[in-house]
């Protein structure tokens, strides 16, 4: 398995490096191309264990962490797709595992699959993301499990995934602007692309939404399609009550442990989990549910760095945080995060930051005004789309924010190290505004995802 910018070595990353010298990179939003493949391939997207496909702006990741985490508490074995990787191609892959934890896929099984989808598609024009969108057809499909958690890509309507046409249920997470280009200037043409993965009759989940506009539009073409549905608010819901975690659905209340997962977001992503897995037909329990609040793990988002190379760069007693939200709701939920934080624990907050140029730096950094300290912009490595670090800064300033452009994320934590020794309190820093440069950190630090 190959970090991030590191030479290939594995026979997987190999295979990637040659698909992404012959087909495009970029997003091409069509289903014709990989109908085309799946159907030279046998169409193994058929032949899934009950899948439960996961759409939306943010929370993605984090409901289908809480989802696995449900699942193997329950003994089922669940595969699971995600996107993008933070360090190794690897991760998007996890094989389930009867009756235990899944394990990501095996290098000489993913080169493999890898090359059996070349093959198959003979050389025709395709996206990698389609082709490693069929890999996953490919490895669910030939590996037993009880169910299958496949993360969207990029939208919902035109997404590679969605040539899933039977879901045991449709997962819509929170709807922001985000990707605009591709899929349009409004929460309410999102959040209609986003509604593509419905299929008719097919249940429905509808996670917490910020917007009713958005969940407006979800409710109708579920309605319109005659999907039994349930939303966050109005048929289930989530709250912290005395240090717990409060779920109530039709099916009844339970009592639970706060999730591992730090951010009061992380309540109405484990309710939607919850209710989502019920839908796709599988028993929940009690004893379920307080087990999964206690395993879940999604690397890189609002994850605490405890150990590893760049604690040894930062300021003594500093904490650290990575995490890889990278437009305006995701900004606001870690921002409320670090608020939460410093009530507990008052700390001054820095933020080093790298993001790309499809993202909204202004809107991001607006929810840090008058929380962070200082904002410290910098590069992303191997990235053409990366926002050079001097506009970055001017985004930062744009939005109220002290704001310094910096060459590395190492130079970064030695100019707020500077900083700390003027300070009685140890500093808390936050690293991220891309899912790339929290995966360059991780591989830098030495603590890749397992």
């Amino acid at each position: 398995m190959i970090p991030r910018g590191q030479t290939a070595v594995s026979e997987a990353a190999q295979e990637i490096d040659k698909l992404m010298g012959l087909h495009p990179k970029g997003f091409d939003l069509s289903l014709d191309r990989i109908t085309r493949l799946l159907a030279v391939l046998g169409d193994p997207q058929k032949k899934l264990p009950p899948v439960i496909h996961v759409a939306g702006t943010n929370g993605k990741g984090s409901v289908t962490a809480f989802c696995r985490a449900l699942l193997e508490a329950g003994g089922y074995s669940a595969h699971v797709h995600t996107s993008p990787h933070l360090v190794n191609w690897h991760e998007r892959y996890r094989i389930g595992v009867e009756g235990g934890r899944g394990e990501l896929v095996d290098d000489a099984v993913f080169a493999d699959a890898l090359r059996r989808v070349a093959a198959a598609n003979a050389g025709q024009k395709i996206t990698v993301f389609e082709i490693l969108t069929a890999v996953t057809f490919i490895l669910f499909s030939e590996h037993p499990a009880d169910a299958a958690i496949i993360e969207v890509g990029l939208g919902g309507r035109f997404d590679a995934t969605n040539v899933i046409s039977d879901p045991a249920v449709s997962v819509i997470m929170p709807i922001s602007l985000d990707h605009q280009p591709y899929l349009g200037d409004s929460v309410e043409l999102i959040a209609a692309e986003k509604a593509g993965i419905m299929k008719r009759k097919r249940p429905v989940v509808i996670g917490k939404q910020e917007y009713d506009a958005a969940l407006d539009v979800l409710i109708s073409t579920a309605e319109r399609l005659g999907c039994p549905t349930a939303a966050f608010g109005q048929d289930f819901m989530a709250h912290e009550e005395y240090g717990r975690l409060v779920y109530q659905d039709e099916f009844g209340l339970a009592d639970l442990p706060l999730p591992r997962l730090p951010g009061r977001h992380q309540y109405a992503n484990a309710a939607a989990a919850i209710r989502a897995v019920k839908a796709a037909g599988f028993t929940v329990t009690e004893a379920m549910m307080e087990k999964a609040m206690a395993t879940v793990e999604w690397p890189g988002r609002l994850q605490k760095l405890s150990d590893g190379n760049l604690m040894a760069s930062a300021p003594l007693g500093a904490e650290i945080w990575v995490d890889g939200g990278h437009n305006p709701g995701a900004g606001e939920v870690i921002a409320e995060a670090m608020a939460n934080f410093e009530e507990k624990q008052p700390r001054p907050l820095f933020l080093i930051i790298g993001m790309i140029n499809t993202k909204d730096p202004i809107g991001y950094f607006n929810a840090f005004k008058g929380l962070a300290e200082k904002v410290y912009c910098v590069p992303i490595r191997g990235s053409d789309a990366m926002i050079d670090p001097v506009i970055l800064a001017n985004a930062a300033y744009d939005a109220g924010l002290v704001a310094e452009p910096m060459s590395t994320v190492g130079e970064a934590l030695e100019a707020i190290r500077d900083t700390a020794f003027e300070r009685e309190q140890a500093p808390r820093i936050l690293i991220g505004g891309s899912l790339y440069l929290v995966g360059d950190v991780l591989a830098d630090n030495g603590t890749p995802p397992k």
